[in-house]
């Protein structure tokens, strides 16, 4: 007995599933290439038209009004889908195309003291930028991972009427534009006379990080199972041995991944930093006084040159930055992925 008859198919249908696909691209191409139209007047004026009506008429032969519905939902969102894919590789394309023409092993470590907006690209780097980055994102960190983890403990372990305040105001923060945070640090800054500093710096990310950190941390130790705590009170412990003991080693990972996406939450916002920070040329390893380079301000200040030693330079620090980012989020998914492998054989 076949358990998948949706998965049977006749010759003829698939047939005509190809034919549905491959006029409205046929036509689409004839009118940009023989036509003379931009590309994507053809893709949206010709193809997406041409493609909705014939999907739609082959849904309705085959299935009248649910397979009409069914036929367009289907299209809009395989093509969506495949639009933003080719948009996300097209930005990576670029950027690793770009960057690896500054990328060299002097662009890692050198700073750009005796750098100058025409100098070639066999002098100077990101040096300075990278540890300014790690100093500003590790103050950031200092501040918002305990802050974060205790109130991920305080709204899955409190009985409080206070947690519906907190949990509104942490998701309030989590939707808080980057450049309000910074707007925010530099009025406290004019009423303080603080100095652009990497402190000022950090103080501007803080509240973009705290929130991806609790809302992370409350999920992971809400999938604990609450048979853990209970055999630990039923054998005598008390409440914050059994949490201590039990609850939050069974949550590791999940606060590993939570500092993790909390790290590529920041790592790569500038426009906090714009505000905060004043740009340096030399390597600063004191972030509470003087101008402290980061990878954001980095490319904010070169790219806007119009010399293309500088643009290279922009596109360079970049490609440092996405690797860094994409070396957080796959180390975040890796930990992610097995918490879930072991959380499902705990259920089996």
């Amino acid at each position: 007995m076949n358990r998948k008859p949706w998965a049977q198919s006749s010759a003829t249908f698939k047939v005509q599933l190809a034919l549905v696909s491959t006029i409205p691209v046929a036509i689409g191409a004839l009118f940009v290439i023989l036509g003379g139209f931009d590309f994507s007047i053809g893709l949206i004026g010709v193809f997406l038209p041409i493609q909705v009506i014939v999907v739609g008429v082959f849904g309705w032969l085959k299935a009248k009004k649910r397979g009409l519905g069914d036929a367009l939902l289907i299209f809009f969102t395989t093509f969506f889908s495949t639009l933003v894919l080719v948009l996300l590789l097209s930005v990576l394309g670029s950027v690793i195309f770009e960057g690896f023409k500054a990328l060299s092993p002097h662009f890692i470590y050198e700073n750009n003291r005796y750098v100058g907006t025409t100098t070639s690209l066999e002098y100077g780097g990101v040096g300075h930028a990278i540890l300014g980055t790690i100093l500003i994102v590790l103050l950031t960190t200092v501040a918002a991972v305990p802050l974060g983890i205790a109130m991920a403990v305080y709204l899955t372990q409190s009985q409080s009427k206070m947690r519906g305040v907190v949990r509104t105001v942490t998701q309030s923060l989590a939707g808080l534009p980057s450049v309000v945070a910074g707007l925010f640090i530099l009025a406290v800054m004019q009423f303080t006379h603080l100095e652009r500093s990497g402190l000022t710096g950090a103080l501007a990310l803080f509240p973009l990080m705290l929130p991806t950190v609790a809302r992370v941390a409350e999920e992971s130790l809400r999938l604990v199972p609450a048979d853990l705590r209970m055999a630990a009170l039923a054998l005598g412990a008390p409440n914050y041995k059994a949490f201590f003991q039990v609850i939050l080693p069974a949550a590791k990972s999940g606060i590993v991944t939570a500092l993790l996406l909390g790290l590529a939450r920041i790592v790569g916002e500038t426009a906090p930093l714009i505000l905060t920070t004043n740009m340096n040329n030399t390597t600063n390893l004191n972030p509470f006084s003087g101008p402290m380079a980061s990878l954001p301000t980095y490319v904010y200040n070169f790219l806007g040159s119009s010399y293309s030693s500088s643009q290279q330079r922009a596109w360079g620090a970049a490609l440092v930055l996405l690797i860094f980012v994409g070396i957080l989020f796959g180390t975040a998914r890796i930990l992610g992925r097995k918490k879930s492998l072991k959380t499902s054989k705990k259920a089996k």
